[in-house]
């Protein structure tokens, strides 16, 4: 049976930032990965120090190559399927989909989250020339003609405000929702126009926006811009396991990731429900395995 002293599950920033941490730490680490990560399909990555515009693999790759340094950490790419509580031994079993079982003290959930869009063909950009996130790629799109596209008031504003700060050139576009009187009064103060029409496609050419049609059959040349999609945890193992969640959906931990059930933490996007950038979601996973080895050292010493 493998035994360990901790199981993280997924290798985005936090996890493999916990995983280096406890290694370091000399505990006896198992990191579970499946290929998911949000960020597989940004060509570049930015706002990590020393590693500013670093693709997403070679980032992940550097990271696990580092890992090689600590014989106590095993790397398994693959799907993890359950987790279940064996309460009487104080423990947890892992189950992943290639049919092998792990048993584990403690557990950190840094599995991360995913998108949905509410105009599918938004995939086909996201990346390129659509992005969630200003801060790491607004720099790119500077100045450029841009859109915002959100399907909620508040989100909209907000998101064009912070866009402005990059490109002046900017449209708001709600696909349907009416922004109101207050909403638009604000927004045309900065000549931001807005177009609540419902968006018939996005229209480009590999990955790169080019115009966007409407349903009225008016089109409205752009060179990219940010969308506000929803996120959700691509699994349910945060309440499969019992642990206390708020009506944000932000995962109740102690500030140091352990979470209402003992012996399991979370770290990164996984507990806040939404997006965050890679140096804030490394910084989770550290500070969550210094909780993890606090906590062993203070229960085997």
């Amino acid at each position: 049976m493998n035994i360990f002293d901790c199981i993280i599950v997924g290798a985005g920033p936090a996890g493999l930032s916990a995983s280096l941490t406890l290694g370091r730490a000399r505990r006896k680490i198992a990191v579970f990965d499946d290929g998911t990560n949000r960020n597989r399909v940004t060509q570049e990555s930015h706002g990590f120090l020393t590693r500013d515009g670093i693709k997403p693999h070679d980032f992940k790759a550097i990271g696990l190559k580092e890992l090689e340094n600590y014989p106590s950490v095993s790397y398994f790419k693959t799907t993890v399927t359950e987790i279940i509580k064996d309460s009487e031994n104080n423990r947890f079993i892992v189950k992943t989909s290639d049919g092998k079982e792990f048993v584990t003290e403690k557990i950190i959930l840094a599995t991360g989250i995913q998108e949905v869009f509410f105009i599918p063909s938004i995939r086909e950009y996201y990346g390129k020339s659509l992005f969630s996130c200003p801060y790491c790629d607004g720099w790119e799109l500077r100045d450029k003609p841009l859109i915002v596209m959100a399907e909620n008031e508040e989100n909209a504003l907000h998101m064009a405000k912070l866009v402005y700060n990059w490109s002046k050139d900017l449209v708001v576009l709600t696909n349907g929702v009416v922004i109101s009187k207050e909403g638009v009064k604000e927004l045309q103060k900065r000549n931001i126009k807005i177009i609540s029409e419902p968006i018939k496609k996005l229209i480009g050419n590999e990955g790169y926006l080019e115009k966007i049609e409407f349903e009225s059959g008016d089109v409205i040349f752009r060179a990219g811009g940010f969308v506000l999609p929803s996120f959700y945890r691509p699994n349910k193992f945060v309440e499969q396991l019992g642990c206390g969640v708020q009506e944000s959906g932000v995962v109740v931990t102690d500030g140091a990731g352990r979470t209402t059930q003992n012996n399991i933490y979370i770290a990164g996007e996984t507990e806040k429900s939404g997006p965050s950038s890679l140096m804030l979601a490394a910084a989770d996973g550290s500070k969550v395995a210094f909780a993890v080895n606090t906590d062993l050292t203070m229960e085997r010493f």
